[in-house]
């Protein structure tokens, strides 16, 4: 049986946020860069349970009120993201369906082979620039996760704190305390 094919027409003013909701639900992670589409297959398995693992540990330490959601809309200046976990602060509606950034204290990218570029270098100026106070990158490496954590600095751009390897813990003080273990994560 023949499947239905999406015929791709980008807008001549760019991709809007608006332009999202036609795009096939394929499984594929559609966001909006600087009014380019950027599209990312699916995730495989174990990126999804790191960011779970990810999640929860930030759900256990999470003052009442506060949300940590995976996969959220966040508007960005330029366009749209959806990083793997966001953290939300008590102040965000409970029904937007896309986050703003005033509401957002952290986000979360778990890097996969797709996104590495993507995460590394686009996202930390684009999340830095939306005014979040904090980002963590999550590399995959051989030897199991190593969080990279971020704080933005007073001059807009975001800062390498320090890098947790996958037998390192450190407590991170922002948005909250919450102990960050990498080699917990995927056990």
């Amino acid at each position: 049986m023949a499947q239905p094919r999406y015929e791709w027409h980008p807008p001549e003013q760019g991709w809007t946020e608006d332009d999202l909701r036609t795009l096939p639900a394929d499984g594929h992670r559609y966001e909006i860069i600087d009014g380019s589409l950027h599209a990312t297959p699916p995730a495989d398995f174990q990126h999804h349970e790191l960011a779970d693992e990810i999640r929860a540990a930030l759900r256990a330490a999470t003052p009442p009120k506060w949300r940590v959601i995976r996969e959220i809309g966040l508007r960005v200046p330029g366009g749209n993201a959806i990083p793997d976990v966001t953290v939300l602060r008590p102040s965000a509606p409970p029904d937007a369906m896309w986050a703003d950034p005033a509401d957002v204290a952290l986000v979360v990218e778990v890097e996969s082979p797709s996104s590495r570029r993507h995460d590394r270098f686009t996202k930390l100026g684009l999340y830095a620039e939306a005014g979040i106070e904090s980002y963590w990158r999550i590399e995959r490496a051989e030897r199991g996760p190593i969080a990279h954590l971020y704080l933005r600095a007073p001059a807009g751009h975001y800062e390498l704190l320090r890098s947790v390897p996958s037998t390192g813990t450190e407590l991170v003080e922002v948005p909250f305390p919450v102990r960050v273990a990498p080699g917990t994560w995927l056990s």
